[in-house]
């Protein structure tokens, strides 16, 4: 019970932290939202009892635990607004807002779409269907010919000369990769982090991600 006020009151909050809870007025119980947030709860309550007696979450734990919270908080949201508690906040607008100081590498063309349909600016968005080092690329194929290193070695600077383009043309200098947590996500992380200083957020099954999601990990970059 205490857990499900602390995420009550956290889903009372904007991006800036204000509370804008309201007294609540009559409506009608969105039973599967209800339902959908309570299921999120319990699995995560499950991660309380498996990391006994310490509590400590590994990286990929501690992903999964939030994503359910996350998860439920959103359903949380919706009942808290039926009822004119909180106010109907569009995931998309606040995206927009967000992601305007971010250039957002990811693997994928199919991510590119994704990430537009929610509300990112196209121009913000960069694929890298390749690591940013030809080297990076034999850990993906140790047995990769020298002829088509070469090839790769074009599209790396392909790669960059977007990422250098855009961060001009668009005066940014924030950079987040967003990838799924598989080794071509982990090494294009790792060295987007040592060329661009960016920062790395890896997921699961990347389809998963919607706006509301997406709005969370921006104002947890931004905090």
């Amino acid at each position: 019970m205490n857990q499900a006020e602390n995420l009550i009151k956290l889903a009372g909050k904007t991006s800036q932290g204000t509370e804008i809870l309201k007294e609540a007025k009559n409506g009608f119980i969105d039973v599967k939202a209800y339902e959908k947030a309570l299921k999120d709860l319990i699995a995560a309550e499950d991660f309380i009892y498996s990391s006994l007696p310490s509590h400590g979450l590994s990286a990929q734990e501690a992903r999964d635990f939030t994503n359910k919270l996350l998860d439920a908080r959103e359903n949380i949201h919706i009942m808290l607004a039926d009822f004119g508690v909180m106010e109907k906040v569009s995931s998309q607008n606040q995206l927009k807002e967000l992601s305007k100081k971010w250039i957002i590498l990811t693997t994928k063309s199919s991510y590119k779409k994704m990430l537009i349909k929610m509300g990112v600016n196209v121009q913000q968005i960069v694929v890298a269907g390749v690591p940013l080092d030809a080297e990076d690329m034999l850990q993906l194929n140790p047995k990769i010919p020298d002829t088509a290193l070469k090839s790769i070695n074009k599209k790396i600077r392909h790669v960059k000369n977007d990422i250098s383009r855009k961060m001009e043309k668009l005066k940014l200098k924030n950079m987040l990769v967003l990838a799924e947590s598989d080794l071509n996500g982990e090494i294009l992380g790792k060295k987007a982090s040592e060329l661009y200083g960016a920062h790395v957020v890896l997921k699961s099954n990347l389809k998963d991600l919607n706006d509301s999601k997406m709005v969370d990990i921006l104002i947890k970059l931004e905090n």
